[in-house]
């Protein structure tokens, strides 16, 4: 198994990808630390942890309280991986001239916000002990996508915070890396299509329309799965992936230039 004896802290473990790769990640040998702001979804993957053979333990905590973090990551012994994957409240489907100034600031503030928090709590360990992998996820937004509102933006300033995250401590043995994922179909309802673009009112056929042309926008021509996302993310955490570190890796299927 690839994580033998690695523990791992899942922010937003109780979202769709979130629990996917927290069910990865403990398939592959690791003790994870599942945390999010909501008790009853985390219990939810840690029991499909716990009966599969794995282990699993659950924190309600809120990325964005920079006390609440750092107080459950010192209560974590030895953190080999800390994955970010919590929402960031991002609105779309309003060009910019027609957006609220906090609508627009408010995935830039948040995804910056608890990215920091949450990297900076476990880096700082992790370069004491000289190894470590912190991992974050966007959609890659940041080369460009229309009526996307602060989506973009929000992107921009977390690959950047990789990439500087992996300057900085790279020198100290710890990778910052990050996986570039959009689309995902097991993650899109009409519910949270609705939730980030209020103009949306789809029926069923129109999801699949939507979804078919997605796939036709990416290179492959066929949209991620949530298996592929988690099975990318433990590559990218395990020793397999050896220096890559200060990166985005492009799991969207080539819909984002990279």
């Amino acid at each position: 198994m690839l994580l033998t004896d690695k523990t791992a802290i899942v922010y937003g473990a109780g979202g769709s990808i979130g629990g996917a790769v927290a069910r990865a990640f403990a398939r592959e040998g690791a003790r994870v630390h599942l945390v999010g702001r909501t008790g009853e979804t985390l219990d939810a993957v840690a029991k499909d942890i716990v009966a599969a053979g794995g282990l699993a333990e659950t924190a309600v905590v809120d990325a964005l309280d920079e006390e609440a973090v750092e107080a459950h990551v010192a209560s974590v012994d030895a953190v080999d991986i800390s994955f970010n994957l919590v929402t960031r409240g991002d609105v779309q489907g309003a060009p910019l001239t027609d957006m609220a100034v906090d609508d627009f600031l408010r995935p830039v503030v948040n995804g910056t916000r608890a990215n920091f928090i949450t990297a900076r709590a476990a880096a700082r360990r992790m370069a004491e002990r000289g190894s470590g992998v912190i991992l974050t996820l966007n959609s890659g937004s940041a080369h460009g996508s229309p009526m996307m509102g602060g989506t973009g933006a929000a992107d921009a300033a977390t690959d950047t915070l990789v990439r500087n995250l992996a300057i900085e401590l790279g020198p100290r043995g710890v990778r910052a890396v990050g996986l570039w994922a959009a689309g995902v179909p097991e993650t899109l309802t009409k519910e949270k299509l609705a939730a980030v673009d209020a103009g949306l009112d789809l029926d069923d056929a129109a999801l699949q329309g939507l979804l078919a042309n997605l796939a036709n926008m990416r290179m492959t021509r066929r949209n991620p799965t949530l298996g592929e996302i988690a099975a990318t993310a433990v590559f990218l955490a395990s020793e397999h992936a050896g220096g890559i570190t200060g990166t985005f890796v492009n799991v969207t299927g080539g819909m984002f230039p990279g």
